[in-house]
């Protein structure tokens, strides 16, 4: 029956697709060849006379939220993307078309069990934004506070579980059909995209990732979180403070404020280190839509983020097998960053450190100490996942998040300030972070945890010493003890 149902959701997909004159990129990725006999049997009816920006993010749209987070994560890339293409696809990061306001009210009437009248002192039905899987509106509480109100999409979860199955069943055939199916792992891809899919639809999760966010940035003259409202929060309603701000996407709007645009790209790149590697728990879902900046002081603009539905988090040690290839990158040391991938295991035993050494120094020499503006990332890219095939680097599933983060971060930096120099920002966060771990103040840190086992330990140390004397003075008794 599930089976039927992903056929069925195919079918469907395909046919989508052919509406909006988009299958022949499908068929270029041949991994619907064993279905090809299905999608042959289809009506081809095609509507082209609409430009292919438009049409594509149309399809996206109507395929659902996967469809569109996909388009919103390729919309910060103006660099690979043709400009109307671009404009297109940004439109999905907060302009998709809303469900109807009745039904807001439902979900509200039912989550809270009394008339949304009652709870808020006014709720306003138009849509503030719609995306993919929420949609957001305006309302005050009773004492007058303004907030936000977030709803999850009707049916979003039944849509998003039919659409994992449908990309099981393509990572399957890529990883059965695919030359380099084994390699680059999608069934495990794809585990990893449902699991954090999955928790993006529990809207108290979200709320507890921003009180987390906010603890970690309070204070800070760089970032601001809002507040969470606990007592209107459900697993299908989230309600936090509002936040007026400018769009990152509205440049010129920032230009006419006199906000400091090179310290807010340089302060966007120092946020994102700072969340990887000082707190381990970082913004996943970094897309235009849900960042604006607070302009209050012009010479040292504020952003202001949305939406945590997405949070990533890194074990210890891919943490410092990061922070080491990054500085032996910053270091030019390609030496050191062949060492580390054959160390990590993630590429075969056996590979040559030297080939790999010399293969990473062509991809990154050309780009080192460039701003944004003189980088070709396509090509980059490109040169990187040749390395990739020729060493058969495996793909490390728990990094995905990651990668798709940094992807827009760039994207972002592009367009805020081409003149950005990566490195030279990045280097001082990460080698401060690196001296923390591994520096004096580290070793004091790490004997001050210690301190407590250590002191039970040596409570019991008489007793252990007692018992071994008096096994030892009865030889009997040790042999019976290890029997």
């Amino acid at each position: 029956m599930r089976r039927r149902k992903t056929l069925m959701r195919m079918l469907r997909i395909q046919r989508v697709l052919m509406k909006y004159g988009l299958d022949e990129f499908v068929k270029e990725t041949h991994l619907l060849r064993p279905l090809r006999f299905f999608f042959l049997a289809l009506p081809r009816r095609r509507d082209t006379s609409a430009p292919l920006g438009e049409r594509i993010r149309l399809a996206l749209q109507e395929l659902g939220p996967i469809f569109v987070k996909f388009g919103q994560a390729i919309s910060t890339r103006r660099d690979l993307l043709p400009p109307d293409i671009a404009d297109e696809l940004a439109k999905l990061q907060d302009k998709v078309p809303p469900f109807p306001a009745e039904e807001a009210v439902a979900i509200l009437d039912e989550a809270y069990g009394e008339s949304v009248d009652t709870v808020f002192k006014r709720f306003d039905t138009e849509p503030f934004a719609a995306a993919s899987i929420a949609q957001v509106h305006t309302a005050q509480l009773q004492d007058g506070t303004e907030v936000i109100v977030k709803l999850l999409r009707p049916g979003v979860l039944d849509q998003i579980h039919q659409d994992i199955d449908v990309l099981r069943m393509l990572a399957g055939l890529a990883d059965r059909y695919w030359e380099h199916g084994k390699r680059l792992k999608p069934l495990e891809v794809v585990a990893e995209y449902e699991e954090t899919i999955i928790d993006e639809l529990d809207l108290m999760r979200e709320a507890a990732n921003t009180a987390q966010l906010k603890r970690n940035f309070e204070g800070s003259d760089m970032l601001y979180v809002p507040d969470i409202y606990w007592d209107y929060c459900r697993p299908e309603v989230m309600v936090q403070e509002r936040i007026y701000g400018i769009p990152i996407s509205d440049m010129d709007a920032l230009r006419e404020s006199g906000a400091n645009i090179k310290v807010l790209a340089e302060n966007g790149v120092e946020i994102f280190f700072t969340q990887v590697f000082r707190h381990n728990f970082f913004h996943a879902d970094m897309h235009p839509g849900n960042i604006f900046v607070i302009v209050t002081d012009p010479e040292r603009p504020k952003y202001a983020a949305v939406d945590f539905g997405i949070v990533g988090t890194l074990s210890p040690e891919d943490q410092k097998y990061l922070a080491h290839n990054f500085l032996a990158f910053f270091d030019r040391d390609y030496h050191r960053i062949a060492k580390l991938h054959i160390d990590s295991g993630w590429v075969p035993e056996g590979t040559r450190v030297d080939q790999l050494e010399t293969a990473v120094r062509t991809v990154c020499e050309p780009i080192f100490n460039k701003p944004l503006s003189e980088i070709s990332f396509a090509q980059v890219l490109m040169r990187l996942f040749r390395v990739a095939q020729r060493f058969d680097v495996e793909i490390q599933p728990q990094m995905i998040l990651l990668h798709k983060t940094l992807f827009n971060i760039e994207g972002l930096g592009r367009q805020l300030y081409p003149e950005l120099d990566l490195w030279e920002t990045a280097h001082p966060v990460l080698k401060q972070w690196m001296n923390e771990q591994v520096g004096p103040k580290a070793v004091i840190d790490d004997l001050r945890e210690a301190l407590p086992l250590l002191r039970d330990t040596l409570k019991e140390l008489p007793n252990i010493l007692r018992h071994l004397a008096m096994l030892l003075a009865e030889p009997g008794k040790l042999d019976q003890d290890r029997s």
